[in-house]
């Protein structure tokens, strides 16, 4: 009877829809990112758009639908991700295909999305959920499945590669990774043995190395390292490869520690290029300060540490495992795109979760906190039958 109480005022104070810090910090973040984009997009909205507010209104939309698909994926009975993985995965695998046909649309540099009409399809933020939901029911089916080499480790990396050897295509050297670190990483939350961890870091670290060493003799690897070395030292080709970083951290610099003041950015009056998008950061790092990143930081902090909190309280190893590599994106995401604006990887397009322009990615971050909050709400719901 108290049991049933106590159900019945979790009920009326709303938390029976899960993890309410969870919706309060992506709240947090949705509004922040669409102020900034605002801010960030301004002189390039009026020089594209002639009018100021053309970013702003699109990001609005896609934030209004964002809520929409958290709310639904809240309410939607995860064990059916589970049921239809192989169709998820396979049709992210055909999306991925098709966006290097000519269906797919050239832009800066790399071709990424599919366009019908006025939408844009990015089947690279597709395959990083389609990833995580088919790897976390493969190995959801056994326990010690992840301990067979064959049955287990092989199969997840065929997928990698196949998946990862088609972002790259694109080329998206960023969410290639994205996708490596998922697979890699719900496979040692499934109980992955250290040894395979090494091997794996070492096979990286040597893939790395023979880009910059031999790089110049074959022509596919000539781009990644033409790449590795702008970011080593970027300011060598300031008016080439490395403008935009060099930009970024001018904007950084500029920053100081409390910032220019929300609106008083130099580097986007049309000096950064896509100041809404990828390179976001900087502009809030100019316009906050040092003080202002680090808020932003330690909500990033304490929404991934929420995320593991319901990882860690799934109710089964399916939404366990599927938990872990949601949080795993979003902290790599996260701590990729810092990467890039300080200039600590090579510049390649990788998005901040919730904050730069744009729907695809906003769209698949709210629905992927919408799974966690399903998961949380069958966790406390079995919480509160014991």
């Amino acid at each position: 009877m108290k049991s049933r109480r106590k159900t019945i005022k979790l009920e009326k104070n709303g938390m029976n829809a899960g993890d309410f810090t969870i919706v309060l910090l992506v709240t947090i973040l949705v509004i922040f990112g669409i102020v900034m984009v605002f801010s960030a997009s301004y002189y390039k909205s009026i020089n594209d758009t002639g009018s100021p507010y053309a970013f702003l209104t699109r990001q609005a939309i896609y934030a209004a639908m964002g809520f929409f698909l958290m709310a639904f994926c809240a309410r939607f009975p995860y064990k059916y991700y589970k049921m239809f993985s192989p169709i998820i995965m396979l049709g992210s695998l055909v999306l991925l295909i098709l966006v290097l046909t000519p269906l797919g649309t050239l832009a800066g540099g790399a071709t990424r999305m599919i366009r019908l009409g006025p939408i844009s399809i990015m089947p690279g933020e597709i395959a990083k959920l389609g990833v995580i939901i088919f790897v976390s029911a493969y190995l959801s089916t056994d326990s010690k499945l992840i301990l067979s080499f064959r049955k287990g480790i092989l199969p997840m990396v065929i997928v990698m590669g196949i998946t990862a050897g088609l972002i790259m295509k694109q080329p998206n050297l960023s969410t290639a990774l994205t996708v490596c670190g998922i697979i890699a990483g719900i496979m040692f939350i499934a109980g992955l043995k250290w040894r395979y961890v090494f091997l794996a870091l070492f096979v990286a670290g040597g893939g790395i190395g023979s880009i910059v060493l031999f790089g110049d003799k074959i022509g596919a690897a000539a781009h990644w390292k033409k790449r590795i070395l702008s970011f080593v030292d970027p300011f060598e080709d300031p008016l080439g490869d490395g403008f935009q970083v060099v930009q970024s951290l001018l904007a950084l610099g500029s920053g100081g520690l409390f910032g220019l003041g929300l609106g008083k950015s130099l580097q986007k009056n049309l000096y950064l290029p896509e100041p809404q998008n990828d390179f976001i950061l900087a502009i809030i790092g100019e316009e906050l300060g040092f003080v202002g990143l680090l808020a932003l930081l330690a909500v990033y902090l304490i929404l991934i540490w929420r995320c593991f909190h319901v990882c860690l309280n799934a109710p089964d190893r399916f939404s366990m495992l599927m938990c872990g590599g949601i949080t795993i994106m979003l902290a790599l995401q996260v701590i990729f795109n810092v990467a890039v604006v300080t200039s600590s990887m090579p510049p390649t397009g990788v998005a901040l979760p919730f904050i730069s322009y744009g729907g695809n990615s906003l769209w698949i971050f709210m629905a992927s906190m919408g799974i966690v909050l399903n998961v949380s709400k069958k966790s406390r719901h079995e919480e509160e039958q014991k």
